[in-house]
């Protein structure tokens, strides 16, 4: 189970650099750009996440993840005055993620908690949110990759290179070893 932890803090990371990495390639006006009425720009959806993680992850052993002080419905409204207040909005709400996580052992992950009074295992948490933020730095990715066009930096396995990035790896010894490790 020490494994688990471990290789979810490396995934919330791992996570967390793809929305750096596309953050970092956007201008403010890109950031906030939507593409249909009633969507959301990656602003919007930086917005959200943040608003969650700092619900989710303050006091994470001893209150309900859905906390009272919380306004679901302005995430979804964007106030960002600039690119740094959005970064700075962003690493707070990663910051509060990694401070509930380093901490906890393995006695931790049977412990129950709760979110909006439905009782989740401390496991079962971890998963939850670390899908919900998958889904949404996807989303955060993908706009990324819309707004920029043939000057996207890709993030991943450039296209026509999976043999090159696969010849690399096969040409070292098996071992094991986090993804994130190489990246």
């Amino acid at each position: 189970m020490k494994s688990y932890l471990d290789s979810s803090i490396k995934q919330f990371e791992y996570y967390k650099s793809l929305g750096d990495k596309t953050i970092s390639q956007l201008s403010f006006e890109e950031l906030k750009k939507e593409f249909a009425e009633d969507s959301n720009s990656v602003s919007i959806i930086v917005k959200h996440i943040v608003g969650n993680m700092l619900s989710r992850w303050t006091n994470f052993l001893t209150e309900d993840g859905e906390k009272e002080w919380r306004k679901r419905d302005e995430e979804f409204e964007d106030t960002f005055r600039s690119k740094e207040d959005l970064i700075e909005a962003w690493n707070k709400g990663w910051n509060c993620l990694f401070e509930a996580l380093n901490p906890l052992s393995i006695d931790d992950l049977e412990q129950v908690i709760f979110i909006r009074n439905q009782g989740h295992t401390v496991t079962e948490t971890i998963n939850r949110q670390m899908m919900h933020y998958a889904y949404h730095i996807g989303q955060i990715v993908f706009l990324g990759k819309l707004v920029k066009g043939k000057d996207w930096q890709s993030l991943s396995i450039a296209k026509g290179n999976s043999k090159n990035y696969n010849k690399d790896k096969f040409s070292k010894a098996k071992g094991l070893r986090h993804f994130t490790e190489d990246l």
